[in-house]
């Protein structure tokens, strides 16, 4: 008596207790007596697929129609609505690259002019007539076409890389030499795919460069493109706004596009010289892409974050 404090409660006599095993020495946690239960669960059979069940499904959740596929290496949900992400080692979903689109499509857009270079098809009247209506050399179109010379080209890919291999020592990144060892040897393999192509093809030049052959594809756009391009893409990760990566594109773009208007207006190639190169070189620069992304990757998962602070 008087005592107010909280207390277990008590069991009344005379009542079973109806959820409470081993009540009655039984040990049946739906009865109080010794009496098996008469609808026991291991009994119960569960609904049809499709229906309201017991043990599973839920009640009142219908079951999917169709089931679902296990989860695994070659399952995630991303891919399954178009290919558009996929999960990251860490659980975050990071952006899939259309690799097969950016390679296949200037892959088989060079082999398709190829083709038609060889064999002397339709795309070759075309491009004459398109060339005879754009030649008239003239100082200001010999200056564009010398932007895509290893003289103008290469020095600035080479300050480029300079650049990127001490942004990437003083950042303290484990392989910072990849990157720019990278883009300077895809730009050593430009002559070494050209040359052969070259001599392979011996496609004649406009009739302002006088006899001769070696003209497809254009190397002066494929130095450009390369030199151009792959400083760009070493470049673009170093830039925070959206607006500079744009302007940096843009200018790229821009480059490239007087270059091929200076070999085009010069006389110095055919047009189909220089969308060739594009395509080649396309692929090449998405090759540089990949490799540098994934040792960028690799050597940012290497590296210990030196911020202790929230981002």
């Amino acid at each position: 008596m008087g005592d107010t404090g909280p207390r277990l409660p008590r069991p009344r006599p005379g009542r079973a207790l109806a959820h409470t095993p081993g009540a009655s020495g039984s040990g049946s946690p739906h009865r109080s007596d010794s009496r098996p239960p008469q609808t026991p669960r291991g009994a119960r059979q569960p609904g049809p697929d499709g229906r309201l069940g017991t043990t599973p499904p839920v009640p009142g959740r219908p079951t999917l129609l169709l089931p679902l596929p296990p989860p695994g290496p070659f399952f995630s949900p991303m891919r399954q609505a178009g290919g558009a992400a996929t999960a990251s080692d860490d659980g975050t979903l990071s952006p899939m690259p259309r690799m097969p689109l950016l390679f296949g499509l200037p892959a088989l857009c060079f082999v398709l002019i190829t083709w038609q270079v060889v064999a002397g098809g339709p795309l070759v009247s075309l491009d004459e007539r398109i060339s005879a209506v754009l030649v008239h050399p003239d100082r200001f179109s010999e200056l564009l076409a010398d932007l895509g010379s290893v003289q103008v080209a290469v020095p600035v890919l080479a300050v480029t890389l300079m650049y990127i291999a001490w942004r990437g020592r003083a950042t303290g990144l484990d392989r910072w030499w990849q990157p720019p060892a990278s883009a300077a040897v895809l730009m050593a393999l430009v002559p070494a795919v050209i040359v052969p192509l070259k001599e392979l093809i011996a496609r004649p030049g406009p009739p302002v460069m006088g006899p001769g052959t070696g003209f497809y594809p254009s190397g002066h756009t494929a130095t450009a493109a390369i030199a151009y391009g792959a400083a760009t893409l070493l470049l673009l990760p170093l830039l925070r706004t959206a607006g500079a990566r744009g302007a940096l594109l843009s200018v790229c773009a821009a480059v490239n596009a007087c270059v091929a208007f200076g070999l085009v207006r010069r006389g110095y190639h055919w047009p189909l010289d220089v969308v060739a190169s594009w395509c080649l070189c396309a692929v090449l620069l998405c090759s540089l892409r990949l490799f540098v992304s994934r040792s960028t990757r690799r050597s940012c998962a290497r590296t210990p974050s030196l911020r202790t602070g929230p981002s």
